[in-house]
């Protein structure tokens, strides 16, 4: 009886776990490139932060395997948030930060602003689908390491990373151009262990999302009245705790 009580209580703490369908501001999430451990995201709503595990070898090469906590945005976007890894120390190589992509295939083109295990800031991209990344053509280091905020941005086919530390200001990684990346993409939260064979966690936390898309969500969730509605800026900002009320929280 007791050992069918604990493995009672054992489903039911995965099972929410696991959380299906939306996380938090974002559409859904799922394991990319078949990892062989499967990865999992939850949204605390009173802390307001993201509880991400995944896996998977690498996001490398021609094709990806790693734990996606995305949404679609079409246009032009900013993406901000704070990203720690948790638990001990685990393969330097494991990666976390934003990424955008073409597609949820695991070869599609795509860009991340990565932050590494063992520091390691860099934006990287894959131009087209099926491409061999390459080392440093797709790539730009910072000589800086150990950032907590990661900014990822989309202007027209330029893409950039910024990137700094509590109290400190933005300090830009670099910019890119992806002219065939199409207006609508994949966009979101991603952990990579780097280690097939190990899960890594990671919390995420002062998420904050910026696009032309997430006005037209903010406004079709409250019913506006579409004369009533005036935008105050290009973008309009959406985080988990904002997403029932016209109220921009910053």
């Amino acid at each position: 009886m007791k050992n069918s009580c604990l493995a009672l209580l054992l489903f039911i703490s995965t099972a929410d776990y696991a959380q299906k369908g939306p996380v938090g501001v974002f559409d859904a999430s799922e394991d990319i490139g078949n990892p062989m451990k499967a990865g999992s995201a939850k949204y605390d709503p009173v802390q307001g932060k993201y509880i991400i595990r995944g896996a998977g070898n690498n996001i490398w090469f021609n094709r990806d395997e790693f734990q996606f906590v995305y949404k679609k945005i079409i246009g032009d976007f900013i993406l901000t948030a704070d990203f720690k890894f948790t638990g001990k120390k685990g393969n330097n190589h494991r990666k976390i930060g934003w990424m955008a992509r073409q597609s949820l295939d695991e070869s599609s083109s795509s860009m991340n602003a990565v932050v590494h295990g063992d520091g390691l800031t860099v934006l990287q991209w894959r131009p087209s689908k099926g491409d061999f990344m390459r080392d440093p053509q797709d790539e730009i280091f910072f000589p800086e390491k150990y950032f907590e905020t990661i900014q990822f941005q989309r202007s027209g086919k330029t893409m950039s990373m910024r990137i700094a530390n509590s109290g400190q200001p933005l300090k830009l990684v670099g910019s890119h151009d992806m002219p065939d990346l199409p207006s609508e993409l994949f966009a979101g939260l991603f952990l990579c262990s780097h280690d097939s064979s190990v899960v890594e966690e990671a919390v995420v936390w002062n998420v904050r999302i910026e696009s032309a898309n997430a006005q037209q969500e903010r406004l079709d969730e409250n019913n506006a009245d579409s004369s009533a509605a005036e935008p105050r800026s290009a973008f309009i900002e959406i985080t988990a705790s904002a997403r029932k009320t016209d109220k921009k929280n910053n």
